[in-house]
């Protein structure tokens, strides 16, 4: 006995929202059922049932090239499954199919299965009696899941699909967020869901898992079996549902995971994270956990730190490690061998696959419609026949319209009609404008601007117009100034001239008003009259007035708009003949007859509702009654009430306003639908439609619903009325079905479903072709040639009843209305034009039309066509079904990385936990993985109601994609999984074998190429007269200054106000340093060599003290005192720095003396093991016996502490002969002498900054300005005041104070101006930098200042690193720094190739200044240490008399001391000994001449070899991916980057709300993919200020690594992208 199976399940809440625009056309998606037949004795069954129809053994003819197999029911005895369970394509039956299709030699290319059981008796159909179908309505009342694009079918084949993950749990680490972030949203704020209610819900699941199965309910609860499926144990769905995140459902549930998790590898974890109630923890950091915290923000890293360098007990690294394992499975497809030439990184192209499906059919025929019959009555237009039945039959009803309780508000008769619509036409003739210059003539375009609940005043309206002749152009009411899409109506209202909107009273008074009165002109609008078509408010026409009525023509009747794939809006033209012949070929489709009812559902300004409910109605002189959606949304059922009122013959509705029938019948008693000759489904075409007809035909059957009544069509804005289901009063001719592989529609192929048994997509017929037109397919792409008969191609019509043109657009005009199909051998099919429709289709057998989806819905990935519609549909099945607030979701495609990726956005429900969005994304990916074997990129959640809403409440496709990419969208959870969507990555970079450097200088000199090597002018050839160089040491040039010239002021200290803080000539300066020198011996008791370690504030107490410290013969090290604010990160780098340094005492300010000693101190470092700690602010009196003159002039002067950006303490030895080469060498390059003034604005610790600050005024003699950049702070002006204020010609600033300036100054160059900021004696501006210079900055500081007289030429930077303090330094004369632009792409693989400014992958590189007098440059390979060429990249190596003696270290490395201090190239010049300066860069010879008349040689700098990162067998530098990501989004105020296990790790800082730190997420992932060809691992989005930066401004990348891994940045949002 064939059981029917109904399906029951709950249906989801009311209909506000339910409508999706999914194709940017307002398309209302909607919700399916389908019925399904599962039973034991199946099998047997089908055999005997379909034996007759499994295809032939092939004839001998080759008849068997028709592989089209249809199953026609041949007369009364054949036994037909019954029509409601016909699409199924059950497991067993499609492997049944197989075997007997293999059996039989062919297989055939589609299947379609027609008939109806009429011939099973009686008694085998299970009737829906009123028991069972009340228990199925309350069933499916309790709202229990998400009914959009419902199919049982499909939902089986996403449940069995995710049952196949079973086993391997996806292992996807859940982002951290911190807890502000966590929505707790009050269940106030959403509209609760009509019925449901939890635990009823869950109840009735659990109550039917347990029930035997009746015959009504013929397998297992589905729910129960998927909860199953998924959970892999008996637990009802309620332990899944809970959202308690702890206590014993947790348990159950980690348990539950671990009796399942299948541990491939046992070195791993089992993967628990996506379960186990430890998520509390890492989704809500517990607040108040940041002030309890113990260990230093960026502590030293080998408190956290494990032998191998793996962080001990941090949440970050156990999810990477996470993420790490997850990715190491191998992905689909794999990429291919092949050798890419690394200078040009290819693309991975994607191969076709050999086994795809390839279309076998015959190449189709064109399929003519039914000729459109000349009926003598039909009026010559559409304008005659309203004159006809205005005047002939003025009492009959035209339209009724109703109030939102489903009371009829008002009938308008043909005679009211008539008679309004000229007064309509009168006015706007004669009314509008002056007698000479009327605003309207015929012809021109005008606007109708009416509400949804008022089809009676649009129809008057729109008749007016038609009898004035002029152009209708019906659009939406704009609700308010800024609605989603309402700015493209706009441009087409312009581009279409319009000038005069027609509305309606109530609809004028509901616009926004200024507060004059006045309508404003909303955003992109033209000016427009708004003009109101009320009676009352128009004059009579005078009795002579009659308006022209003529034949149909030619000329344009209205304008439909149309919204596209992204978002523009097009006017779609149609001739008053084209409007006339519609109306006619749908008359004889339908079969309609004068005074039908036809109750309309559907919007009348267009598509169906305005071609059936406005347009053919008059011709035919039907009554229409208009539903408004405002009386769908409170009674969904009043469609079905007024067609038993009406007794009508005709309704046109979409599925949506079947689903919505469904959810509210409550088993009216009252309900006849037997008047109903045909039930017009608009939506036909949408695939997913055909659920809602069979659901609604299983519970209306039994109320007189036929079957044959229900006629889907399709219809699309350019061709109108595609094709529809014509009513048929035989019930024997049972309507099309064709079950389609999924798999093969992808490749636009027509298959029964072999495979996978699960991806299928049933589809329906939408009828034959329209009356009078032909059709055929086409391919999609490409010139439009035929498809064959078993491949999907767009459908494309010829007809006089379509569109003509785009309104104003002939390129796009030509391409879609002006179509000539071609055979393959290229010959045109017909001489008449076809016009695209948009819908992807096939017609089968019989001439019916078969449509799976839309273009613009098309999405191509790797080659392969998805539809938006069917991925929607995958999702929406997924448990749990009502996670989706309201089915509202969104899909798209973006184009990253030259192909298109997958994007799903959907609302989620108010009450969801995190955990549970988690789930059910990573259920999501799984589904559509299996289902379409293609990778989503990026699933987003936003909150309940957030997404731009269409007109209708629909969601706006374009809109919603435009707020994504724009990073808008404010997502609440983001999962991105690149790493298994991007498979067109280059091919890694396999290094070649390294070729010797002998040879690499033979290659050389044979392509001419000059080795790379440059150097600064000779000292010893420069005559200058240096009374300094004749002392050794920098203490005896200062005993000298003060003997010769005591007076002379060597430097002047600021205070924030700009005023002089403190000065010191040469003898304050020498008998300060004495009196430290005898405090030194004789409080400090130290001895000569003896190292003092000075913690002073930037001023002149620090240089007093270093002399000092000459004077007496001690080594000093100038140390950065902690901050007394942040004392427990500050503190620690000074204690050791000092305890490194061996430093035998402290000397400082009495002020930082107790800072050292007090209690926030004690609670940072140890206190107790300071060495002596001496005051300088307490000096004895005394001179020493006498001052210290060291031996030789190699020993040490003093050491130079600083941590290099990757966060490496390292303290340089510089010896008194570096110290005063030095300082010669600076004093040359700048032109130096007494009479200059210098403005200095640096940190005086270390490097450069430190050698101006102290050394450089005593050697050279000249007034060094001191401004301590931390005074910068409170007053930003302070430094360019005193450049100008001092006419400084020379001055020395950081990075941060540049930026400083920038970000502080920018809008105040004016009122600097009025204050007489001069700029223009500035001769450089020099920045001290250890890295890339940073053009971006320089620039723009240049351009800011330009004004302020500042030379473009003078701004320019320095470059030093830790073995020689300065290399580079632009001086006074030479040429200006020159810029280069090198191909980023080459430079990744250690190659330059210079670019034109602008050309893609540009990289901008300035050159680091003037290489320093005695200095020499070359560029060595740091892997062989052999010379390269002229523009190779290579690492910088250094020769000079101020390098560096080596490093100061406890431990003594000697290895990395001779290897950085004392490398010797390993061919060519093999003696010099040459220092490794540790950064890359290249030399290049430019055209410019040196002051000594040679070429220059010009060094430019690309970063730090400890920076870069090796990625993918490529080097890249942080600074490059970070540019990128900041320019992704205005909230990204810095960025840092590192690599942890090969994993890329971005850390952004936002400025912005938190809400929008997961906009930031996709947006990243993006730029770094189609900029670096990179998959980032994990986006970290913190606060300002996180990202630590040195004195120098430069990123600690390193500490942020540390502090990440150890879980100490308190991060807003940490995002692991799968």
């Amino acid at each position: 006995m064939l059981a029917v199976k109904v399906y029951e399940a709950g249906f989801s809440q009311p209909p506000e929202c339910l409508i999706c625009d999914f194709f940017g056309i307002s398309f209302n998606v909607d919700h399916y059922l389908l019925c399904d037949i599962t039973q034991k004795g199946y099998e047997k069954k089908r055999s005997k049932l379909i034996g007759a129809y499994l295809p032939q053994p092939p004839a001998a003819n080759g008849a068997a090239a028709v592989r089209c197999r249809l199953q026609h029911s041949e007369g009364p005895t054949r036994r037909m499954l019954r029509s409601a369970n016909i699409g199924v394509c059950d497991i067993r039956e499609a492997a049944a199919r197989d075997r007997a299709a293999s059996t039989a030699g062919t297989r055939p290319l589609f299947y379609f299965r027609f008939g109806v059981d009429q011939a099973l008796p009686q008694e085998r159909r299970t009737p829906v009696t009123p028991s069972s179908s009340s228990r199925y309505h309350r069933r499916r009342s309790s709202g229990s899941r998400d009914e959009r694009y419902r199919s049982d079918v499909h939902t089986e084949a996403v449940q069995a699909a995710l049952a196949k993950h079973k086993e391997r749990k996806m292992a996807v680490p859940m982002p951290s967020k911190r807890r502000s972030l966590v929505v707790q949203t009050s269940m106030d704020a959403y509209t609760p869901p009509d019925t449901s209610s939890g635990s009823e819900d869950e109840g009735s699941v659990q109550g039917d898992s347990q029930g035997t199965p009746t015959s009504s309910q013929g397998s297992i609860n589905m729910e129960h079996w998927i909860s199953q499926a998924i959970h892999g144990s008996t637990t009802s769905t309620t332990s899944s549902s809970s959202t308690q995140s702890g206590g014993s459902g947790a348990a159950h549930r980690l348990a539950d995971v671990m009796a399942q998790t299948h541990i491939e590898n046992h070195s791993a974890p089992p993967d628990v994270t996506t379960y186990t109630s430890e998520h509390s923890i890492q989704v809500e950091r517990p607040q108040g956990s940041t002030s309890s915290r113990t260990a230093p923000k960026y502590g030293n890293a080998e408190l956290m730190e494990t032998g191998d360098g793996v962080p001990v007990s941090s949440r970050v690294s156990a999810k990477i490690q996470q993420l790490v394992n997850t990715l190491k499975r191998p992905k689909r497809p794999p990429l291919r061998e092949f050798f890419v030439d690394d200078f040009e990184e290819l693309l991975e192209v994607q191969q076709p696959d050999p086994n795809q499906p390839k279309p076998e059919g015959a190449q189709m025929l064109a399929m003519r419609g039914e000729q459109l019959g000349v009926v003598t009555n039909w009026p010559p237009s559409l304008e005659a026949a309203l004159q006809r039945w205005g005047t002939i039959s003025p009492k009959a009803p035209c339209l009724t319209t109703m109030d939102t309780n489903g009371k009829p508000l008002y009938i308008l008769t043909y005679g009211k009609l008539w008679t309004r619509s000229m007064k309509v036409a009168y006015n706007i003739l004669h009314k509008l404008g002056t007698k000479q210059e009327p605003m309207v003539r015929p012809g021109d375009r005008v606007a109708l601007v009416f509400p949804n609940n008022d089809p009676a005043a649009f129809m008057v309206a729109f008749y007016g117009c038609l009898l004035a002749e002029v152009v209708p152009v019906p659009i939406e009411v704009p609700l308010t100034r800024k609605d989603a899409g309402s700015q493209q109506i706009g441009f087409l209202l312009g581009s279409c001239g319009v000038t005069v909107a027609l509305t309606s009273d109530a609809c004028h008074k509901g616009l926004p008003k200024s507060p004059t009165g006045e309508i404003p002109q909303f955003k992109g609008w033209p000016k427009l009259l708004w003009f109101v078509t009320e009676s009352k408010h128009l004059s009579k026409p005078p009795r002579d007035w009659f308006p022209h009525i003529k034949d149909a023509n030619n000329d344009t009747a209205y304008i439909e708009y149309k919204t596209c794939k992204d978002g523009s809006v097009l006017g779609v033209t149609v001739t008053r003949i084209a409007l006339l012949t519609h109306c006619q070929a749908l008359t004889q489709a339908c079969g309609y007859t004068e005074a039908e009812t036809i109750v309309n559902v559907l919007d009348f300004k267009k598509d169906v509702g305005l071609w059936h409910g406005i347009l053919t109605s008059v011709m035919n002189m039907m009554h229409v009654i208009s539903i408004p959606y405002s009386l769908m949304k409170v009674n969904p059922l009043s469609w079905i009430q007024k067609v038993c009122q009406y007794k009508a013959k005709v309704a046109c509705v979409k599925s949506r306003d079947m689903h919505w029938a469904l959810v509210a019948h409550r088993d009216q008693r009252d309900i006849n639908l037997s008047s109903l000759r045909m039930l017009i489904v608009a939506d036909g075409a949408n695939p997913w439609s055909i659920s809602s007809c069979d659901a609604f035909l299983n519970v209306f059957q039994s109320k007189g619903l036929r079957q044959e009544v229900i006629c889907p069509c399709a219809s699309s804005p350019e061709a109108l009325t595609v094709a529809i289901r014509r009513p048929t009063d035989d019930s024997n001719q049972p309507p099309g079905r064709g079950v389609l592989s999924m798999h093969g529609l992808t490749f636009g192929v027509i298959r029964v479903d072999s495979e996978e048994k699960l991806s299928v997509l049933t589809v329906q017929d939408v009828g034959l072709v329209m009356p009078g037109a032909i059709m055929c397919a086409v391919k999609p792409d490409g010139i439009p040639q035929l498809c064959r008969t078993d491949e999907i191609g767009e459908l494309c019509v010829c007809a006089i009843a379509t569109g003509t043109s785009y309104y104003g657009l002939s390129g796009m005009t030509k391409n879609t209305f002006e179509v000539f199909p071609m055979t393959s051998s290229g010959a045109p099919i017909s001489e008449y034009p076809f016009i695209r429709t948009g819908l992807l289709g096939f017609i089968g057998p019989g001439g019916l039309v078969f449509v799976v989806g839309k273009m613009d819905g098309l999405m191509v990935v790797s080659g392969r066509r998805h539809n938006a519609d069917d991925i929607v549909a995958t999702a929406l099945a997924v448990e749990p079904m009502k996670f989706v607030y309201r089915g509202r979701i969104a899909v798209f495609s973006v184009t990253v990385l030259h192909d298109e990726r997958i994007v799903i956005v959907a609302e989620q429900r108010p009450d969801s936990t995190e955990e549970d969005s988690f789930q059910w994304m990573s259920r999501v990916l799984q589904a559509i993985d299996s289902i379409h074997q293609v990778g989503v990129y990026c699933l987003a959640l936003v909150p309940a109601n957030t997404l731009p809403k269409t007109p209708l409440g629909g969601i706006h496709l374009s809109e919603t994609k435009q707020l994504f990419l724009e990073g808008s969208l404010h997502p609440c959870n983001v999962l991105m999984c690149p790493h298994t969507c991007v498979t067109n990555l280059p091919k890694p970079r396999q290094k070649q074998p390294e070729i010797g450097p002998a040879s690499v200088m033979v290659g050389n000199l044979v392509s001419g190429k000059r080795i790379a090597q440059a150097s600064g002018r000779d000292l010893g050839q420069i005559e200058d007269n240096d009374q300094a160089r004749k002392f050794l040491f920098l203490s005896e040039v200062l005993q000298w200054r003060a003997q010769t010239t005591p007076d002379h002021v060597l430097y002047t200290l600021l205070n924030c106000r700009g005023t002089i803080a403190n000065s010191l000539t040469c003898v304050q300066l020498h008998k300060r340093a004495e009196k430290i020198a005898v405090m030194l011996m004789e409080r400090g008791h130290l001895q000569d060599g003896d190292h003092v370690a000075l913690v002073y504030p930037p001023g002149i107490d620090l240089i007093a003290a270093f002399y000092g410290c000459l004077y007496a013969g001690c080594v000093p090290i100038t140390v950065r005192p902690p901050h007394p604010q942040n004392i427990a990160t500050t503190l620690p780098t000074v204690k050791m720095i000092v305890e490194v340094s061996r430093s035998a005492c402290l000397m400082t300010t009495q002020l930082i003396c107790k800072l050292l000693r007090s209690r926030e101190a004690a609670a940072a470092v140890d206190v107790r093991t300071w060495p002596p700690i001496l005051d300088t602010d307490d000096l004895p009196k005394k001179r020493p016996a006498q001052i210290y003159k060291p031996s030789n002039p190699d020993t040490l002067a003093y050491l130079d502490f600083s941590v290099s950006t990757t966060g490496m303490l390292a303290g340089v030895k510089m010896s008194h002969a570096a110290t005063s080469a030095f300082c010669r060498s600076i004093k040359l390059q700048c032109e130096l002498y007494p009479s200059r003034e210098v403005a200095i604005c640096l940190d005086p610790y270390c490097g450069l900054g430190f050698v101006l600050w102290c050394l450089c005024s005593v050697y050279s003699g000249h007034q060094s300005i001191l401004i301590p950049p931390s005074e910068l702070e409170t007053n930003p002006a302070l430094w360019l005041l005193a450049v100008s204020q001092y006419k400084v010609r020379d001055t020395f600033c950081s990075y941060s104070v540049m930026e400083l300036c920038t970000k502080g100054l920018g809008s105040q160059t004016e009122s600097l101006k009025a204050r007489g900021l001069d700029l223009s004696r500035v001769r450089t501006c020099v920045v001290v930098a250890e890295e890339r210079p940073r053009i971006a900055l320089t620039q723009s500081f240049s351009k800011l200042f330009k004004d302020l007289g500042l030379h473009p030429r003078a701004v320019s930077t320095s470059f030093g690193c830790r073995v020689n303090l300065a290399i580079c330094l632009q001086g006074t004369s030479g040429p200006d720094p020159t810029t280069v632009y090198v191909d980023m792409r080459a430079l990744r693989h250690d190659r330059v190739r210079l670019v034109e400014r602008g050309s893609p992958h540009s990289l901008p590189l300035m050159e680091s200044g003037k290489i320093l007098p005695g200095v020499r440059i070359i560029i060595a390979n740091p892997e062989t240490k052999g010379p390269l060429g002229d523009s190779h990249l290579g690492e910088i190596w250094v020769h000079s008399a101020h390098n560096a003696s080596g490093y100061f270290t406890i431990y003594g490395d000697e290895s990395l001391q001779s290897d950085h201090f004392n490398s010797r190239l390993s061919f060519g010049d093999t003696q010099t000994i040459w220092a490794r300066t540790g950064y890359l860069g290249f030399l290049r010879r430019t055209e410019l001449t040196d002051a000594n008349g040679e070429r220059h040689d010009a060094l430019y700098v690309v970063g730090a070899l400890d920076e870069a990162m090796e990625l993918r067998g490529m080097r890249y530098h942080p600074i490059d991916i970070e540019t990128s990501v900041i320019r992704a989004h205005k909230s990204v105020t810095e960025c840092a980057v590192f690599t942890w296990t090969n994993l890329l790790v971005v850390v952004v800082e936002l400025d912005g709300s938190e809400q929008e730190a997961l906009d930031l997420v996709p947006l990243v992932t993006n730029v770094v993919l189609e900029e670096h060809y990179l998959i980032v691992g994990v986006v970290v989005v913190v606060d300002i200020g996180v990202i630590p930066i040195n004195s120098r401004g430069e990123k600690q990348r390193m500490h942020l690594r540390d502090g990440f891994l150890a879980d100490q940045l308190d991060p807003i949002y940490v995002a692991y992208n799968m």
